[in-house]
């Protein structure tokens, strides 16, 4: 039998100690914050730390074995990123290049109007998870809240009434290391029997279909992923510079919420002192997302769309932003994408259930009116991969997110300048 290639990752890093590997991934900007790696060795191992005061990254604390990291390389959404597991890809189930995997498209919200209201859009994964507990459908939902200790950070949470669930609606645009204690939590699970749904970020959802791979615990304990269609979080670097803009002290924040109580509703921001500062969407983020920053591994970012997930909830604004008219009296609904047949079988018991107004069907096309940004990020990420390992980079080892043909639709100008511009990137800033 031929002896199988090992993955481009590998190849790139074979020559380094474990923990240089990992020094590697976190160095060239790979690393999405997400915890899991600290699972896996240990904290006396690997810790995630906060670095040059703004990044979230994994710090190799004591030398690592082989085996360990080897793992870790076979899980973390920095170097391996997959689409829909094949098991759960059924025969009917509808194929588009750009959006993957589907079973049905539709727009949908929380039937009740507070969960509505607070959520970040139509409130659909925060009424999901309200039914899924009060169903018993699921012990606990494994997510994030807002930190406790970084209030600019999230935090992961298991919420196991409806109260906290509803304290942790709304979105985290700060690093968020939702998948920290994952092991721990499976090893639970393995003794008292519990099962859980996790909603988290697409690259949470990666990460625990590949460590699915390796830990045959995730399929039997994790019942249903479920993800929002992601956009990236903007570092903290870049959040101070906004701030500073609007006369906000970052190191003085007591609590802030990015967005919710209204779609897609204020950021507010509560001050050590009592002061209160609330900045609409468009003055937040700019009026075509202009302020973002974005750490490197979210520009190149190969789903966004959460291609593995059960069911994948989005935004639904034309053109990808809301309008100034829209801010103050848009009651949000979400773009939902259900991909799997226990997506579906969920979603029509939450609808029958009256947690969730489905509202109408949508297709592909409307997805890409909606979601402009993401349907040129994922036409643009195989040209900047083939940029960024003609730079010696660490590229994520890619399968089933039909990145070549999409880039295939690209003029070969266009192709080129995401190319070099990657590359570039790469040997001018480290991928920083």
């Amino acid at each position: 039998m031929r002896k199988k290639k090992p993955s481009y990752v590998r190849r790139l890093l074979g020559s380094l100690s474990p923990s240089e590997q990992i020094e590697k991934i976190v160095e060239q900007g790979m690393c999405i914050g997400c915890g899991a790696c600290q699972s896996i060795a240990g904290s006396e191992y690997i810790e995630m730390q906060l670095v040059n005061g703004s990044d979230l990254v994994a710090v190799p604390k004591k030398e690592l074995s082989s085996s360990t990291v080897d793992q870790i390389l076979s899980v973390c959404p920095g170097t391996k990123v997959e689409g829909l597991p094949e098991p759960l890809v059924e025969k009917d189930s509808t194929y588009d290049e750009v959006w993957g995997i589907w079973r049905q498209m539709t727009m949908a919200h929380a039937q009740d109007e507070s969960t509505r209201h607070r959520g970040s859009t139509g409130g659909l994964l925060t009424a999901l998870a309200l039914f899924l507990l009060e169903a018993k459908s699921v012990n606990f939902i494994l997510h994030a809240r807002a930190s406790s200790t970084h209030p600019a950070f999230g935090e992961a949470t298991i919420s196991r009434t409806s109260d906290e669930v509803k304290l942790a609606a709304g979105s985290r645009y700060g690093p968020t290391p939702t998948l920290i204690d994952i092991v721990h939590i499976l090893e639970q699970c393995e003794r008292t029997k519990e099962t859980f749904a996790l909603i988290g970020t697409p690259c949470d959802i990666t990460t625990m279909r590949n460590l699915a791979q390796i830990d045959s615990r995730v399929d039997r304990f994790c019942r249903y992923q479920l993800t929002m269609v992601c956009g990236g979080f903007m570092d903290t670097a870049g959040l101070r510079n906004v701030l500073d803009q609007k006369g906000v002290d970052i190191d003085k924040i007591h609590k802030m919420r990015y967005r919710g109580f209204g779609c897609p509703g204020p950021a507010r921001i509560e001050m050590e002192d009592g002061i209160v500062h609330e900045i609409d969407y468009l003055d937040f983020w700019g009026e075509d997302d202009s302020a973002w920053n974005l750490p490197h591994r979210c520009k190149i970012c190969p789903d966004g769309i959460g291609d593995s997930a059960d069911i994948a909830a989005a935004d639904s604004w034309d053109g990808g932003a809301p309008s100034r008219l829209s801010l103050s009296d848009d009651p949000g609904s979400n773009s939902t994408i259900i991909r799997t047949l226990k997506g579906e079988e969920l979603f029509k018991a939450a609808v029958k259930a009256g947690y969730i107004c489905q509202e109408g069907s949508l297709i592909p096309r409307d997805m890409d009116r909606f979601q402009p940004h993401q349907v040129r990020k994922k036409g643009a990420v195989w040209a900047r991969f083939v940029g960024m390992r003609s730079a010696n980079s660490v590229v994520p080892d890619v399968r089933g997110l039909r990145l070549k043909p999409l880039a295939r639709r690209n003029p070969i100008k266009l192709n080129l300048q995401e190319a070099r511009g990657a590359k570039k990137r790469v040997k001018e800033k480290g991928c920083k």
